[in-house]
This record gives structure tokens, C-alpha cells and sequence, in this order.
């Protein structure tokens, strides 16, 4: 009795599983492997390709590529999409950048916060009308009229307090 043949011919390389995944277009390469539908806890963060590298190890596809094409991430770094299409694994179109980078450049609310040049009642957001709290920028002119506010309530309330004390009514039954 003859013994089969080992299967490794019909094992393909970790590349060619990965790049048959891959659909090239002229400008993004779209991975059309699995699609991550949501990334965190608050379901942000979907639209990533994700491949499997073993079968306990998973990971995103833009890595992948990355790697393959242009060598290791530098440490410290994430990829940044400049296409914007979270499906593209084109390393042209990846550039390592710092967490913080990669943040800035979105459309989240913090990258949206960071551009902000006035605040919400036109009052610019630079110089000395800017300040810094727990690393928030608020509008120092909208902060004054609100302690202005908030100091007028105050005052109205211990005017009240003490007319009320004075007239005698503090002496109530319990």
C-alpha cells in the first residue's frame, strides 16, 4: 500500500493568502478579505480589513501589507490612512504617525476641538483670550461673564438669606 503524498504543495504562503485577499484599483487597494464591523466599545473603529496571520493570531490588514511592502512599523508609531478608506491596505497611502497624530488628523471630536479658531460666541481662541484647563481650551471672555453670572446668583441668593433671617421667620415651628 502506497502512502499519499504530503499536502504542503497545496498550503499556500502567508503572502499569497494575503494578496488574494487584496483588489488593486488605480488608486486604493481594497481588501476584500473580512471587514471588521466594529473595532471598540463604543462601536467606533469598523471598516479595518482583518487577517488572520495564524489561527489564534489576528490582525489588521493595513499592517500587514505595510510590513510586507516597506519593512516593520517604527516603534511607537501607527499607521495613519491618508486616503481616508479604512479598507485600503495601498502602503502608499499608510504613513506611520504618533497616536496623537493619527487622532489630530481625523474627523473625531477631538480633531475637530483642535482646530477650533473662536468659540461658539465668536471670541477668538488665541493669546491671551485662550487658557488651559486639564487640558481643555476654553474662551477666557465666555468664562468671565459666566463667573460674572454665577457671582450675581450668589450675591441675589444671600441678600434673600439674610432679608429672610432678618424678618424674624427663621424662628419656625419643626
Amino acid at each position: 500500500m502506497q502512502t499519499p503524498p504530503p499536502l504542503f504543495h497545496l498550503l499556500k504562503t502567508l503572502e499569497e493568502r494575503f494578496w488574494s485577499k487584496v483588489e488593486k484599483t488605480d488608486s486604493c487597494w481594497n481588501w476584500k478579505g473580512c471587514i471588521l464591523a466594529y473595532g471598540k466599545k463604543d462601536n467606533s473603529g469598523g471598516g479595518y480589513g482583518q487577517f488572520a496571520i495564524t489561527r489564534k493570531y489576528r490582525t489588521v490588514a493595513h499592517r500587514v501589507a505595510y510590513e510586507l511592502l516597506k519593512g516593520p512599523i517604527p516603534e511607537g508609531l501607527t499607521l495613519d490612512h491618508l486616503c481616508r478608506n479604512r479598507a485600503c491596505v495601498n502602503p502608499a497611502h499608510l504613513e506611520p504617525v504618533s497616536n496623537r497624530e493619527n487622532t489630530l488628523r481625523g474627523i473625531s471630536p477631538p480633531a475637530i476641538n483642535v482646530k477650533k479658531t473662536i468659540c461658539k460666541n465668536g471670541h477668538s481662541l488665541s493669546g491671551l483670550n485662550l487658557y488651559l484647563w486639564h487640558g481643555h481650551r476654553f474662551c477666557r471672555i465666555c468664562r468671565n461673564q459666566v463667573d460674572k453670572k454665577r457671582q450675581q446668583k450668589l450675591k441675589l441668593r444671600r441678600k434673600l438669606s439674610n432679608s429672610f433671617y432678618q424678618s424674624g421667620l427663621e424662628s419656625r415651628p419643626r
